[in-house]
């Protein structure tokens, strides 16, 4: 199966329902970010729910970006998707190991920690991007965007997502569900949704038995829902060497004569992909003869 993001609705209903299945992406940002299972469990999340808010995202440019900063051993979790389908990020702390939780499962929730927040920026070309920002609740991921809609965006959502992740600590499966209920929706509506995600069997499980995404939101929300709309999403970086001179520039005269005699090269490396790009002693006196301060 391709990763892509689908979204529905249900005639009469006043929900939109957007599924997901990740795999690739997840397995790209694993390799090249080297992260270990628990930490891969939790930046796949993130990027599983960034992927599938690329959906409100209407022209190629607009972004939106997810951080879940706690204080677990990971770090930060940083995921930029844009309205072309991409998704780049990474994660502070990819070497993390701990014990199963008591489940059995991956411990991402001892993974990011309790005491932090979690912010969504969406940046759609105006003078100002919307940002919110909640505090933490359980650091599982699923659980903190549920609060995170309730409460910043004041729309009730149920939120499931999932990595299966191998012995050889690459991605099995990766997808998930997130529900929208709209303005409208009558107490009986929201508690079917309520009840059917919560006597939802575990994501990945449904889809390592071969069930696609849709055929899980269709567990929560019964038969006859219309599938409108499809989006392919997969990693992508905006780095390039001319940008990555750019930042060099901004170090200023100063800064890159001491490069030069200290080092006699540059080596930066992108965080969003692990690109790395050399620069030469004759690059960094190039640059610093054209610097501005």
């Amino acid at each position: 199966m391709e990763d892509a993001i689908w979204v529905g609705t249900k005639e009469g209903s006043h929900v939109v329902i957007y599924a997901a299945y990740t795999r690739a992406l997840v397995e790209e940002l694993r390799v090249r970010h080297d992260t270990w299972p628990v930490v891969t469990a939790a930046m796949g999340r993130v990027a599983t729910l960034a992927a599938m808010m690329t959906m409100g995202l209407k022209n190629p440019e607009h972004q939106v970006t997810l951080q879940v900063q706690g204080d677990g051993p990971i770090g930060k979790v940083y995921m930029v998707a844009t309205g072309e389908g991409t998704v780049r990020g990474y994660v502070n702390e990819p070497h993390v190991e701990l014990p199963l939780n008591s489940l059995g499962k991956l411990a991402v929730g001892a993974a990011v920690g309790q005491e932090g927040y979690v912010s969504v920026m969406r940046d759609l070309g105006l003078k100002e991007p919307y940002q919110g920002s909640v505090p933490l609740i359980s650091g599982e991921i699923g659980e903190d965007f549920t609060y995170y809609f309730a409460v910043s965006e004041q729309v009730p959502t149920a939120v499931a997502v999932g990595v299966l992740v191998e012995r050889d600590f690459s991605v099995r499966t990766a997808g998930g569900l997130m529900i929208h209920i709209l303005p409208g929706a009558t107490d009986e509506e929201i508690a079917a949704v309520e009840a059917g995600v919560a006597e939802l069997p575990n994501v990945t499980t449904l889809l390592d038995a071969g069930e696609s995404p849709q055929q899980i939101a269709a567990r929560v929300m019964g038969d006859g829902v219309h599938w409108t709309e499809q989006r392919a999403v997969h990693f992508a970086c905006t780095c390039n060497r001319a940008r990555l001179e750019r930042v060099l520039l901004l170090l200023g005269r100063q800064e890159l004569e001491a490069m030069i005699e200290e080092q006699g090269k540059a080596e930066l490396v992108c965080h969003f992909c692990g690109e790395r790009y050399d620069f030469s002693e004759d690059e960094l006196r190039g640059l610093r003869d054209v610097a501005t301060h």
